[in-house]
C-alpha cells in the first residue's frame, strides 16, 4: 500500500516577502475536502504566507476558477483540492483526466499551482489521503505551490502589471557580426 512507503520531502522554503494563495477547493465530498483545507492552511501558515478560500462545484470548475483569480486577483500561487471518487461510469476519468490537464496547462503557462485533486478509486482512500494527520494530501499540495512560488521569486520578479520588461544588459542588432552591445 502506497501509504506505507517513504519518500523524500523537500525543506520548507523560506521567503523573504510574504506569500499569498488562493485555495480552490470543489467539496463535493465536504468531509474529505475540510481535511484537505485543513492540511493546505497549515502548511501555508507555516511559512508565514495568508491564504483565501474559493469554492466551486466540482473539480472541472476548479482549474476555470484559478484562471479567473490570475486575471482579476494578485495571488502568487494556488492550491487545488477536491475528490474523485471512481463510480460505474467514465465520468470517472473525465474528470480526473481534464481537471489534470487544465491545471498542468496553466502551471506551464507560469501559473504556481499544487494539484491536490484526489482521484481515487474507494472512499477509504480519499480519507486516508486527506488525513492531516496521515498522508495529509492537502498540505502536499500546498508545500507543491510553495515550492513554485519560490523558484519563481529565485528566477525573477514579477512579470505581472503594466508595461514593458525592461531591456537587458545586452542586446544584439539583427545582423550585426560584432555580437552584442552593452547598453
Amino acid at each position: 500500500m502506497a501509504g506505507h512507503e517513504t519518500h523524500h520531502t523537500l525543506p520548507r522554503p523560506e521567503f523573504d516577502k510574504p506569500v499569498k494563495l488562493l485555495i480552490v477547493v470543489a467539496p463535493y465530498y465536504k468531509d474529505i475536502a475540510d481535511n484537505l483545507v485543513a492540511g493546505a492552511k497549515a502548511e501555508i501558515e507555516a511559512v508565514g504566507g495568508t491564504w483565501d478560500v474559493a469554492f466551486v462545484p466540482g473539480a472541472l470548475e476548479v482549474p476555470t476558477a484559478i484562471g479567473i483569480a490570475d486575471r482579476r486577483s494578485n495571488f502568487d500561487g494556488y492550491v487545488a483540492l477536491g475528490c474523485v471518487i471512481r463510480g460505474e461510469t467514465t465520468h470517472y476519468e473525465t474528470v480526473c483526466n481534464d481537471s489534470s490537464r487544465a491545471l498542468q496547462l496553466m502551471g506551464l503557462q507560469g501559473l504556481c499551482i499544487g494539484n491536490g485533486i484526489l482521484t481515487v478509486e474507494t472512499r477509504k482512500q480519499a480519507e486516508v489521503r486527506a488525513d492531516v494527520t496521515g498522508q495529509n494530501k492537502g498540505g502536499g499540495a500546498a508545500a507543491a505551490a510553495l515550492h513554485l512560488i519560490a523558484l519563481g521569486r529565485k528566477w525573477g520578479a514579477s512579470s505581472k502589471g503594466v508595461g514593458f520588461k525592461p531591456p537587458s544588459e545586452s542586446y544584439q542588432i539583427a545582423g550585426d557580426k560584432n555580437g552584442p552591445s552593452t547598453a
